[in-house]
């Protein structure tokens, strides 16, 4: 595998999980933490969150995240999320200014690591989001996995 998956880093789980908007789960919620969906009964926060982007870019969004209300242990893993192999998504280039890339694209769900190194493989990619086909949030961030 040529990429890497990476949650929200800690820094910013521990900001998010300061927000008021707690509740309980009633299961599959996408939970930004661990990279898998929530259990009923787990209690979750629904906070904003801004991915990192370049400063200045037109592109920066603020938008929507689960994430447990208390720390979890994280992704067990740096791979795609094997719960969210089979779910559509919008896989967002950018390149290094900021700016979405054309070979920005939505994936059916069936082959999404595919997709991803097809996008990585153009040198004009710098990262790639992953986001919710239906609501657009933030899911998770890909890189190259020389530029961890």
């Amino acid at each position: 595998m040529t990429f890497q998956i990476h949650a929200i880093p800690a820094a910013d789980l521990a900001v998010l999980r300061t927000a008021p908007d707690r509740v309980t789960a009633t299961g599959g919620e996408p939970l930004r933490c661990c990279l898998r969906d929530a259990r009923p009964g787990d209690v979750i926060t629904l906070a904003n969150y801004t991915p990192e982007l370049p400063d200045g870019t037109p592109y920066r969004e603020t938008g929507a995240v689960f994430v447990h209300s208390e720390p979890c242990a994280g992704s067990e893993s740096d791979r795609y999320p094997a719960e969210w192999l089979r779910r559509p998504q919008v896989l967002r280039a950018y390149d290094a200014r900021g700016w979405i890339h054309p070979v920005t694209t939505v994936h059916d769900g069936s082959d999404p690591e595919s997709v991803i190194e097809q996008q990585l493989a153009d040198p004009g990619v710098a990262w790639i989001h992953s986001r919710n086909i239906a609501y657009g949030c933030y899911m998770f961030t890909i890189t190259r996995a020389e530029d961890q």
